[in-house]
């Protein structure tokens, strides 16, 4: 019984055998290259006159040509990092990216020592809720804390 096994195996890694060495033998054979004819017969010029011409009547067919692609708008992202990339190289630096952000630190900044301390902080806050608390009651209401909301500025929409 072991022998029909043995036997069996020793064959599987013949066929095996046999076939890796045939298939390396015909990789490694070099590929016959066909003769191609010179390159002046390869060149068929075109006889114009000799092309058939369409009457004048005859219907169109085939669809249009295509036309031309538009330039694309900037999508929002695009728009938003032009918005910031200041010296226009694509990349966006941290003094870029903090520069729109510096005017608003630098009204915090009571004593321009380009630190904000929450005495500053808290002075500005307190100011704004004394500006907004109409009725000095120490309380906001609801029509009161609208007040709080930034302006909206009125610059010029521009597409840069």
């Amino acid at each position: 019984m072991m022998s029909k096994y043995l036997i069996g195996g020793l064959i599987a890694i013949l066929a095996i055998s046999a076939g890796l060495f045939w298939w390396q033998s015909y990789a490694s054979a070099p590929l016959p290259i066909p003769n191609a004819p010179p390159p002046e017969a390869q060149i068929n010029p075109i006889d114009i006159e000799a092309l058939p011409e369409a009457d004048p009547n005859s219907p169109q067919f085939g669809i249009a040509p295509p036309t031309p692609p538009r330039a694309s708008k900037l999508s929002l992202e695009e728009r938003r990092f032009n918005r910031y990339d200041l010296d226009r190289d694509n990349e966006i630096s941290r003094i870029e990216m903090m520069a729109s952000r510096t005017k608003a630190f630098k009204k915090l900044d009571v004593d321009g020592n380009n630190l904000l301390s929450f005495e500053e902080w808290a002075i500005k806050t307190s100011e704004k809720f004394a500006k907004a608390d109409s009725d000095s009651d120490k309380k906001l209401t609801r029509n009161e804390f609208k007040t709080t909301k930034a302006k909206k500025s009125t610059k010029p929409k521009c597409k840069c």
